[in-house]
């Protein structure tokens, strides 16, 4: 009988065809500070993602990137909604994969918050058109793959919430704005090249999370990383949703470990992980695929090596993860 090989933080993983040399992902850190006003990639930008891609993380997810210039979170946001961006993106793209660590785009719009019931239609299919240049000009950039912005109340989590999404047109239907945008975008993806996306896993619910991620899983997407949605307001304290008392990482996270148990496609779990014992609970106990660090990685963007010695000193001397 074939042992079942130990899987660790440090273990390789295959997205199809890409691997990743470990479980660690750097998620989207929009570094407001490196980037000017006019949305273009500056050099220390590029510089910053080269010491994270050196520090050895497995992959690296760029932030945010607005498909539009009405569509902005703020003025300092990398742009991609024409082809003056790709240059800059490119640099990007080029230091990351010069240290074998695949990288995928963040692409995003901010939408309109609880206007989107009164949006029109004509407005939404203008945004479709501009997320579907977006992914033409991100794979002219040499980026490993695309991950959808759909969480933290931006367009498509207001879209994907049954608590703001009011509209009794096409993008009524909750996850049409997605479906469409995937269909329309699929011969850009291959076994070199993965879609991945974002969502709320509370949207509000995470009986609602579940049933995204079963539905984007089955119009072709390749990799979901679970952040928070748009909250149930009945909900007032600082998590928004019932979780066991028991658990002990952060909301958000449950909700990643929770959806995972729904879909086949990897999952990665994110937020206020910054210690090797939590991400290695994860991993270890089969929770998610991936784990991301973020913040913690802007203050030691070696976090790969200091977390190595950590999990090599606590298996070593028989401490716990927690």
């Amino acid at each position: 009988m074939k042992m079942k090989k130990e899987v660790n933080l440090f273990t390789e993983f295959n997205i199809k065809k890409i691997t990743l040399k470990n479980r660690v992902v750097l998620p989207p850190m929009v570094r407001f500070s490196l980037v000017g006003k006019d949305g273009y990639v500056t050099d220390k930008l590029v510089d910053w993602y080269e010491k994270i891609a050196l520090g050895g993380v497995g992959m690296i997810i760029l932030e945010a990137c607005c498909v539009a210039k009405d569509g902005k979170l703020r003025e300092n946001q990398i742009g991609i909604w024409d082809d003056s961006f790709i240059e800059g993106l490119t640099k990007i793209a080029k230091v990351c994969k010069k240290n074998k660590t695949p990288v995928l785009i963040q692409l995003h719009h901010a939408g309109f918050k609880e206007k989107i019931a009164t949006v029109s239609e004509k407005k939404l299919d203008e945004i479709m058109e501009e997320f579907v240049d977006s992914f033409h000009r991100a794979k002219k950039c040499g980026f490993d793959g695309i991950e959808i912005h759909g969480a933290h109340t931006y367009l498509i989590s207001q879209l994907h919430s049954k608590l703001w999404n009011k509209r009794t047109d096409k993008y009524g239907d909750r996850l049409y704005f997605t479906r469409e945008l995937i269909k329309r975008t699929k011969n850009l993806f291959n076994d070199n090249f993965i879609l991945g996306m974002r969502i709320g896993g509370n949207e509000p619910t995470l009986e609602d999370g579940i049933y995204i991620a079963k539905e984007i899983e089955k119009s072709g997407i390749d990799l979901i990383h679970v952040s928070s949605g748009t909250p149930d307001p009945s909900f007032k304290q600082d998590k928004k949703i019932d979780m066991p008392m028991d658990f002990p990482l952060d909301w958000v996270v449950y909700l990643g470990v929770e959806i995972k148990k729904h879909v086949d496609i990897p999952v990665i779990a994110v937020r206020s992980i910054k210690k090797e014992g939590e991400a290695s609970y994860l991993i270890e106990n089969n929770m998610v695929d991936l784990v991301a660090v973020g913040r913690a990685m802007i203050s030691r963007p070696h976090w790969i090596s200091w977390a190595k010695k950590k999990y090599i000193f606590r298996k070593n001397t028989g401490g716990k993860f927690l």
